[in-house]
């Protein structure tokens, strides 16, 4: 580190504006399906609406506002009586009416807040406003990235999906918190039932960073306005997922250390995340708030949402349903965060607890079955049709129709490997219990056909008792409970 970079400590100083794509049937302006095909043509999900034609009129979708109002109560936010809706006017390119409908002045939701984890440490990020507004359409860029493509598609079956844009306060210091805080939301939407994380461009951030001296944080981390509006700031598009996210930040934090510490100045401009080389790389110059020049949307009457706060009811939200698997099955924190971790494994998980022991449903859900999907890069909404199946062969095992062992490294492997059910395995594989008798006689062969085994463990060598156990283990199939074996080799051998 050079001698002028040591004099100039810096901080970092970070603020997100995380659009969510909001899960409902169509459009926030029209009647077109949000729902997309596999191979579906471009342009084809499509009206007068939502592609911009004259004359072509809005009606706001009420689906939305509700999902907009959880996302409000969640955050904690308030919700005013009524808010309104604006254009914002700028060059779109894939928005063809060259505006966009959004929220101004009277944001659906305001002065919220979420709190998250991040290296052991508990942190509480402040939510400015949380707005609804369209979605652009989708540029598709051919022959190369944004800066090298031989020419650019645009395609507006997209154009119109429901958006929440939540703006939060500058008060991430660090990329990694903004990956943890990323991560949180996401989870917090996905328990609302607002948004799916497996549609294509879900969730979309554009990050504004800036270095500041790091004597211009006080002890409580507080920065004051003026060192914020001083300072300038870059703002980084083009994030689509939590890693993006840190390593964007992470390129720009570094890009613009190293620029102060030179001497340089860092530009107030508007960068492209190029995901592909790793680099942020420059777009325009950054606008300010009058260069959208806002004003109100004459198509669409305000909205009154005065008692929509007290009459939407949301479910119980991640942090609140770990206490309580905690509490209510005395789980460790562990396994109620693994437990936790999507609604569907927390929902899975519960389904399974009130038919068997709490236990044996946590071990199976949270490491055997999650361990397995994680295994094969699957996540849990892979196997969420098959949630009948995962509960019969954790019925098998309770019942003790075969073993603990078989049944997580034959059955359950062999489902998720072939298709099949844990009862078409177990019958094919012949893993069905052995009886009593077969197994008494399995440990006497053992036993008469293991003689320097016997004399050491006669000998004090209890390890030989793990060989033998392994020889009936062998002749059983592996369909003899282990412990039972143990328990009938030491007392045939001790008699």
């Amino acid at each position: 580190m050079t001698a002028q970079a040591t004099a100039r400590d810096l901080a970092t100083v970070i603020g997100l504006e995380v659009h969510v794509q909001l899960e409902t049937d169509t459009k926030i302006f029209c009647g077109c399906s949000t729902e997309a095909d596999e191979d579906e043509e471009p342009n084809t999900r499509t009206c007068p609406v939502c592609l911009g034609l004259p004359g072509a009129l809005p009606v706001l979708n009420e689906a939305a506002v509700e999902a907009a109002v959880k996302v409000g109560k969640a955050i904690d936010a308030s919700i005013p009586e009524e808010t309104t809706f604006h254009r914002k006017n700028y060059y779109y390119p894939d928005l063809p009416k060259n505006f966009q409908i959004t929220q101004y002045d009277a944001p659906l939701c305001a002065d919220g807040e979420l709190e998250f984890s991040v290296e052991g440490d508990r942190r509480t990020v402040r939510i400015e406003r949380a707005h609804l507004e369209e979605d652009p359409g989708s540029l598709q860029h051919v022959g190369g990235g944004i800066d090298t493509a031989d020419y650019t598609l645009v395609n507006y079956n997209r154009a119109g999906t429901p958006l929440m844009e939540i703006v939060t306060a500058p008060d991430f210091r660090s990329p990694s918190e903004v990956r943890a805080f990323l991560a949180k939301l996401e989870e917090v939407l996905e328990y609302l039932g607002v948004f799916d994380a497996s549609r294509d461009g879900s969730l979309r951030v554009d990050a504004n960073l800036s270095m500041i001296d790091a004597e211009a944080v006080d002890e409580s981390g507080v920065i004051s306005a003026d060192t914020l509006e001083s300072a300038n700031r870059t703002e980084v598009k083009n994030i689509s997922s939590h890693k993006g996210a840190e390593k964007a930040l992470a390129y720009e934090q570094t890009r613009q250390k190293n620029a102060l510490q030179r001497g340089r100045a860092v530009e107030q401009e508007t960068r492209h995340w190029d995901e592909s080389k790793g680099v942020t790389l420059s777009m325009r110059s950054k606008e300010e708030e009058k260069d959208y020049r806002y004003f109100r949307e004459a198509d669409l009457p305000p909205l009154r949402v005065s008692d929509w706060k007290q009459r939407i009811v949301i479910p119980e939200l991640p942090e609140a349903r770990r206490e309580r698997f905690r509490e209510e099955y005395g789980l460790s924190a562990e396994a109620a965060s693994k437990l936790t971790s999507t609604k569907q494994v927390a929902d899975f998980y519960e389904d399974v607890a009130d038919r068997f022991d709490p236990d044996l449903a946590a071990s199976w859900v949270a490491d055997r079955l999650l361990g397995e999907l994680n295994y094969r890069d699957m996540a849990i909404t892979d196997a969420a049709g098959r949630f009948d199946e995962f509960t019969r062969l954790i019925e098998l095992v309770a019942g003790e129709e075969i073993t603990t062992k078989n049944a997580e490294e034959v059955v359950l492997r062999t489902m998720l490997d072939e298709g099949l059910g844990p009862d078409e395995v177990v019958e094919r594989e012949g893993l069905g219990r052995t009886d009593d008798d077969a197994v008494a006689a399995a440990v006497t062969e053992a036993i008469e056909e293991n003689p320097d085994a016997v004399e050491d463990y006669h000998a004090g060598e209890d390890g030989a008792i793990n060989f033998l156990v392994g020889q009936v283990m062998g002749k059983t199939g592996g369909s003899a409970d282990p412990g039972t074996v143990n328990e009938l080799l030491r007392a045939e051998l001790e008699g």
